[in-house]
C-alpha cells in the first residue's frame, strides 16, 4: 500500500469523502436497478417462461449468492478499511485478486443468485449486460487511480483483474 499523503499528490484535494467511500458505485447501482426494472418489464410483457422452474433452486441460488457477496464484501473491507479508500493503493487481500472487489461481489455473487431466483430469461440478459455497463461505469475511477498512482496502478492492472481474478 502506498500512502497518497506521503507522496504529496494533489489528487486527494479533488477526491471528497463521498467519492473516496463510494466511487462510482451509486451511479452503477442506479443503472443496474434500471436494467433490472427493464428486465422485469420485458418478463411481464413477453412471457418466455422460466428457465428452471424450481423454487428450491431459486432460493438456494439466492442464499448462496448472498453468502458469496457477504464474504467478498467483508474480505474487501478488511483488506482496505473505508478510512483508507482513495488514500492508499491496496494490492493485498481481496485487492490482490480484484481491482474492484466490492463491485465484483455483487456481479459474481448476488447478481447470479438473484437471476436464478427470479427465474426469467430477460433477467439473464440483464445480468450479462451488467458487465459491460460496469466496465464503462468504473472508467472514471480507474482514471483517478492512474493519476493518483502513476505507473504503480498500471502495473497493478496488468496483474489484477477488474471483476474476475487473474489466476494465471
Amino acid at each position: 500500500m502506498v500512502d497518497l499523503a506521503l507522496r504529496g499528490s494533489p489528487i486527494i484535494l479533488f477526491m471528497n469523502t463521498y467519492q473516496r467511500l463510494f466511487g462510482t458505485g451509486p451511479r452503477g447501482l442506479l443503472l443496474g436497478l434500471t436494467m433490472l426494472y427493464g428486465a422485469w418489464w420485458l418478463e411481464k410483457t413477453y412471457d418466455l417462461g422460466p428457465f428452471h422452474g424450481s423454487p428450491l433452486i431459486g432460493w438456494a441460488a439466492l442464499i448462496a449468492g448472498s453468502i458469496i457477496t457477504a464474504v467478498i464484501l467483508i474480505w474487501a473491507v478488511r483488506s482496505l478499511p473505508p478510512s483508507e479508500r482513495g488514500r492508499k493503493l491496496a494490492s493485498n487481500g481481496a485487492f490482490k485478486y480484484f481491482r474492484h472487489p466490492l463491485y465484483a461481489a455483487f456481479l459474481l455473487g448476488f447478481g447470479p443468485g438473484l437471476v436464478i431466483y427470479l427465474d426469467g430469461w430477460f433477467y439473464i440478459l440483464s445480468l450479462v449486460l451488467q458487465f459491460p455497463l460496469w466496465h464503462w461505469n468504473i472508467r472514471a475511477e480507474e482514471r483517478l487511480m492512474t493519476s493518483a498512482f502513476p505507473g504503480e496502478y498500471e502495473q497493478y492492472c496488468l496483474r489484477t483483474g477488474r471483476f474476475f481474478p487473474k489466476l494465471w
